[in-house]
């Protein structure tokens, strides 16, 4: 794949820009291209429903939410005080990214049709799906019939957070 690693390095570009930027719109910008730059990723990686989830949510609504608390807040509310990083957290940071990178390296290569989720769960799902189920479509089969709890849950979540954004964005109304 040819856009993997420029994919990767302007992830890590916007997510160290959102963070150091002076400015707190440009930031959210900056934040709302990590985002879509994220969405383009799991769309290369097959995972369309949560690009699209990131899109939507990431991209787009986090944005319009934090640019509207932006301009209704004042003026020395959105002033960035910098703190001096702690020693703590400047050792922390990079033994973790450490670790992370040292489990990935157990990870199996992308694609691998030999991986366990390739011997052990999809076979299962395609050759059952349609007999269980009654649903031509597997992806659908593992969503609402599999997994459907999950689902219900994850909508209940995105339900929930969609109240809670309704209710903080009303204007003083009692």
């Amino acid at each position: 794949m040819t856009f993997e690693l420029p994919l990767l390095i302007f992830l890590v570009m916007t997510a160290a820009g959102a963070i150091f930027v002076k400015d707190l719109i440009a930031s959210v910008f900056i934040l709302g291209t990590y985002s879509f730059t994220l969405a383009l990723v799991w769309a290369l990686l097959g995972a369309v429903d949560v690009a699209f989830v990131e899109a939507v949510v990431g991209a787009g609504l986090a944005t319009v939410f934090f640019l509207f608390t932006l301009f209704t807040t004042s003026e020395k509310d959105t002033q960035i005080r910098r703190l001096p990083m702690p020693w703590t957290a400047a050792l922390f940071l990079p033994v973790v990214a450490l670790l992370l990178l040292y489990g990935a390296a157990d990870l199996p290569a992308f694609g691998d049709p030999n991986s366990p989720a390739s011997t052990h769960i999809s076979p299962v799902y395609l050759e059952n799906s349609v007999r269980q189920t009654d649903t031509q479509n597997v992806v659908s089969a593992v969503l609402m019939d599999y997994r459907s709890l999950d689902t219900l849950v994850e909508t209940m979540v995105i339900f929930t957070a969609g109240i809670a954004c309704a209710l903080i964005l009303r204007k003083g109304e009692s």
